[in-house]
């Protein structure tokens, strides 16, 4: 079966049209303060974790030989810290200016940023998302923890000496001797299965429908939407913005590079990254509560700022 993945294509030749961060501070602080705003984001909003983002020169698509490297990458998504933004989201959810959120992302930050302050119920209630470290499933249905399967792979031989920071080529590897364990439950009853799949949605199928309700809820109970780091190239989370825009709701985009809601009559965008703007946003929204609620001060001076390097940096290294 032959999956497209979906790209964006910016078609209009446009220049970007940059903001300074003192503009893009007032104007999202502005665009926020009325609340009842519903957050969509992306893996953008990750980069600065460490995580890098699916298009771009950078981006994973860019890699040929994902299974075998999302296999060594997964313990540095699996161990990231939340970075400023989720933080300053976090500072916005906990002051119920954000009172949902829906994302993209499994790499589970955004709940890591606001663990301390809510209960998994309520967290649950306010964040729309995938499973993080979500269990993988045999084609006979047996269920395998993800951190076990990584155990697994490392008994077959397949981990590697090379410890890769990102997407970069590994020089000496045969991706063919990559190995795939065998299911535990199926080898226990006599049965052969290497076949795995996490619980995640790839690129193909479709959302499952409590998922997209859920999701279809959220934007029709918020008075605006305010969409972070993503290029929306999947219809998923496209239609969500078009479906805001239906109901003749405010539309604020955020994000470094085309996306496939530029040229949306209706989309208000900010070409800015979110890690230099939205600590500021909070203190405009919240004034003196910003510098005085304990919890918020907590929120506003925790975060990590690593990106990861490009990767003409990395191969340099290695070189």
């Amino acid at each position: 079966m032959r999956i497209s993945v979906p790209t964006i294509i910016n078609s209009s030749g446009a220049p970007r049209r940059t903001i300074s961060p003192g503009a893009a501070v007032e104007r999202i602080a502005e665009f926020l303060a009325p609340g009842k705003a519903t957050l969509l984001t992306g893996a953008g909003v990750s980069v600065a974790s460490g995580i890098r983002a699916y298009r771009g020169k950078d981006g994973r698509y860019m890699n040929p030989n994902y299974k075998l490297r999302s296999y060594l990458g997964y313990p540095s998504v699996r161990d990231a810290l939340p970075n400023t933004s989720h933080y300053a989201i976090a500072a916005l959810q906990y002051a119920s200016y954000l009172p949902r959120l829906v994302t993209q992302n499994v790499d589970g930050l955004h709940h890591k940023a606001i663990a301390h302050l809510w209960e998994p119920d309520h967290i649950r209630k306010q964040i729309l998302r995938t499973p993080r470290n979500p269990p993988l499933h045999c084609k006979r249905g047996h269920v395998v923890p993800r951190d076990a399967f990584v155990d697994n792979l490392e008994k077959t031989g397949s981990k590697l000496r090379t410890n890769p920071d990102g997407d970069v080529d590994l020089e000496g590897v045969s991706y063919t001797d990559f190995v795939v364990p065998e299911c535990p439950q199926c080898t226990l009853d006599g049965q052969q299965s290497s076949f795995h799949k996490p619980e995640l949605i790839f690129f193909g199928e479709s959302i499952p429908s409590r998922i997209k309700d859920r999701s279809f809820h959220d934007i029709e109970q918020s008075e605006r939407v305010f969409v972070l780091g993503t290029t929306l190239a999947t219809y998923s989370a496209f239609r969500l913005v078009k479906h805001a825009l239906e109901l003749r709701k405010p539309v604020m985009l955020l994000n470094v590079g085309p996306t496939r809601a530029d040229e949306l009559p209706g989309v208000e965008k900010l070409e800015i990254s979110s890690s230099l703007v939205l600590r500021d946003v909070v203190r405009a929204i919240l004034g003196s509560r910003a510098s005085q609620d304990s919890a918020i001060v907590h929120l506003l001076q925790s975060g990590i700022h690593q990106p990861p390097a490009p990767d003409h940096e990395i191969v340099s290294r290695n070189t």
